[in-house]
């Protein structure tokens, strides 16, 4: 009985006796040894901020117009017996040049036959004079006693038939100036100086009034006529109706790549067509170019009617902007600001709405403030970093007025690469090991 009641207690007591020796060993344990985490800091280049006062360009785009063209019109028919060698599509002339000749010799004729009209009713006039003189001199003479009424007085006078003569002899006159004015509308003499864009006739062609002879434009000025949205409307000082100085209107620079060279001509803005387009809702604005083929200023390229070209219209004066480059903008419009702890902080700021390399902070940034320039993909707010070099901000714009480059700027003016991510330490924390 004692041998099986034995039995029964061994594994108790087996149990008993392990689980003495797993708390004796639990507490009798080592002492793991602690590692601490080892924080690496991220290596980055940085901007103080410094608020700047900054003209914010617009870019638009157009084709040039003239600002003057004329289709020429024949004032009298006949054959074109004579034309200029610039009447020709291309041609240039200055004003008062000769470009073709109508057959003049029926106009001749017709100035003849109204001066010799004209001699006829002085004559006619100078004859009713003296008759008129003689009759006055009978009526001092023989003086009637009886008595009559005036219109047979002036009858008598021959006052009636002298006033007619005189009638007679203006409307010759008038005769001969529209004969001589006939005649010299059969010569097409420029309006001005200009150019020829197309012609519709040519030498020994019979032409009726009204025919259309030639289109020309003048090349004192050419136009831009630019389409500008609502919302960029409020970068710009638009000239107004009381505003006639064009010094002060906006200049406007304009680009147009020719045979893969870039070349530049200057404007400005002369007025808006004041009204907006119902289906774009943009806003037209004109600006005028002066001496665009290069006449009286010596440039190295025309700038021809027709160019489609790029266009930067000089805008108002933006104070208390913030530029940076566009590549550190994040999602939300925020940005990376470095605090007195070099630890990075999420900013949300305000921007201005434009296009191009950099943008333009108008709120959420402090004068003095120290903003993150390289791109870091995997930061989150509060990591450490350690700043390679700092610049200010008013010295990351390369042209802080032109913020937008058109294209093929590159061969007019060198550009800066913008600033390139800076390598960073791995951020590495270590755990605890047994």
């Amino acid at each position: 009985m004692s041998l099986n009641y034995g039995k029964l207690l061994a594994p108790f007591l087996i149990v008993a006796v392990s689980i003495a020796i797993a708390i004796a060993l639990f507490f009798n344990r080592p002492v793991p040894e602690q590692a601490t985490a080892k924080e690496r800091s991220l290596l980055v280049n940085a901007a103080r901020v410094v608020k700047q006062d900054i003209r914010i360009s617009v870019r638009a785009q157009g084709t040039i117009t003239p600002r003057t063209e004329t289709t020429l019109i024949a004032e009298v028919s006949g054959r074109i017996m004579e034309v200029s060698n610039e009447f020709n599509a291309g041609g240039f002339f200055s004003a008062g040049d000769v470009l073709l000749e109508i057959d003049q010799r029926d106009y001749l004729a017709a100035v003849k036959k109204t001066q010799a009209a004209v001699a006829r009713a002085q004559s006619n006039l100078a004859t009713e004079r003296g008759r008129a003189d003689v009759a006055l001199q009978e009526q001092e003479k023989y003086k009637s006693r009886s008595k009559r009424s005036q219109a047979a007085n002036n009858l008598a006078l021959r006052k009636p038939q002298l006033a007619d003569a005189k009638a007679n002899l203006e409307s010759t006159l008038a005769d001969l100036d529209n004969a001589k004015d006939q005649l010299d509308r059969t010569t097409i003499r420029a309006p001005y100086d200009g150019l020829v864009r197309s012609k519709q006739v040519d030498i020994g062609q019979y032409v009726n009034v009204g025919t259309a002879l030639a289109k020309t434009f003048a090349v004192d000025f050419a136009e831009l006529r630019m389409a500008l949205p609502e919302n960029k409307l409020n970068y710009i000082e638009l000239p107004t109706l009381a505003d006639k100085d064009i010094a002060t209107h906006p200049r406007v620079d304009i680009y147009a790549e020719i045979g893969e060279t870039l070349h530049q001509w200057q404007g400005h803005i002369v007025r808006t067509e004041g009204v907006f387009d119902e289906r774009s809702r943009a806003l037209f604005v004109v600006a005028e170019i002066n001496d665009p083929y290069g006449l009286h200023n010596q440039h190295p390229e025309e700038l021809r009617i027709g160019t489609f070209v790029d266009a930067r219209i000089e805008g108002r004066l933006m104070k208390g902007l913030v530029v940076l480059p566009r590549y550190i903008l994040r999602s939300g419009n925020q940005l990376w600001v470095i605090d007195d702890q070099n630890r990075l902080q999420n900013r949300k700021v305000k921007l201005l709405r434009t296009e191009g390399s950099e943008i333009y902070v108008t709120n959420g940034l402090n004068e003095g403030e120290v903003v993150s320039l390289s791109s870091i993909g995997t930061a989150v707010p509060g990591t450490k970093v350690d700043i390679s070099s700092i610049s200010p901000t008013d010295q990351s714009a390369k042209d802080p007025t032109l913020p937008e480059t058109p294209p093929g700027a590159a061969d007019l003016e060198p550009t800066e690469p913008a600033t390139a991510p800076a390598e960073s330490k791995e951020q590495v924390t270590e755990g605890q090991t047994a």
